[in-house]
C-alpha cells in the first residue's frame, strides 16, 4: 500500500510541476474577424488609408506566462486595397511593393514583453519582410478580450500598431516629406484549434 502511495504521489508531482502548455490559435479571416489596415500621409494634408484583404495566420498564448507568445503571419500584398483601383495598381508596382518579384510580406515574432504594468499588454517583437527585405520590428500589442463564442468555440483577440520607414524597406519612391513612415494597424482575433 505505501508503495502504490507513493507512486501516486510521484505521478500527480509531476503533473502539478509540468509546465503549462500554450494555447494555439488560427487568426480568423475566413470570418472577416481581423484586419491589417494602414495610413500615411498625403502630401501633409490629409490621411490615405488602406488595408491588405488576403493574409493568414497563427499565434499561441498561454495565459500563465504570457512572455511565451508566438505569432506568424504572411500577407499577400498584392490585395492591397485603398478604395482607389488605378492608385493600388500603382501601389503593387516596383515604386512601392513590387509584388511582382515579392508576392508576399511577412511577420515572424522573436519574443513578447508583457507590460510590467498591465498584463493585457506588452511589446510584440519579431522579423517583418517586405519588399525582400528583413528587418526586426516592434508592435505595441494589447489584448482586446478572450472567451467562448456562439458556435461552441473560444476566440481571443489583439490589437497593435507600428510605424514603418518606408525607406527601410527600399521603397523611396518620393510621396513628400510627411509621409515617410506608414503606420500599421492590425486587429487579430484567433480561433482555438
Amino acid at each position: 500500500m505505501k508503495t502504490q502511495l507513493l507512486a501516486l504521489s510521484a505521478i500527480v508531482g509531476s503533473v502539478l510541476a509540468a509546465p503549462a502548455v500554450a494555447d494555439d490559435y488560427v487568426i480568423d479571416t475566413e470570418g472577416q474577424h481581423a484586419f491589417i489596415q494602414f495610413k500615411i500621409k498625403h502630401l501633409g494634408y490629409s490621411w490615405l488609408l488602406g488595408r491588405f484583404n488576403d493574409f493568414e495566420g497563427k499565434f499561441s498564448y498561454d495565459e500563465s506566462n504570457p512572455g511565451n507568445a508566438s505569432v506568424e503571419v504572411t500577407i499577400d500584398t498584392a490585395s492591397v486595397d485603398t478604395n482607389h483601383a488605378e492608385r493600388d495598381k500603382h501601389l503593387r508596382s516596383d515604386d512601392f511593393l513590387n509584388t511582382g518579384e515579392y508576392p508576399e510580406a511577412s511577420f515572424v515574432s522573436t519574443r513578447y514583453v508583457p507590460d510590467s504594468d498591465d498584463e493585457n499588454e506588452g511589446t510584440l517583437y519579431g522579423n517583418f519582410t517586405l519588399n525582400g527585405v528583413t528587418k526586426e520590428i516592434a508592435i505595441e500589442v494589447e489584448q482586446v478580450g478572450a472567451g467562448e463564442d456562439p458556435w461552441g468555440g473560444f476566440r481571443r483577440g489583439f490589437e497593435g500598431e507600428v510605424d514603418l520607414t518606408l525607406a527601410d524597406y527600399n521603397i523611396d519612391y518620393n510621396l513628400g516629406p510627411e509621409a515617410k513612415e506608414v503606420e500599421l494597424y492590425l486587429s487579430i482575433e484567433g480561433v482555438r484549434q
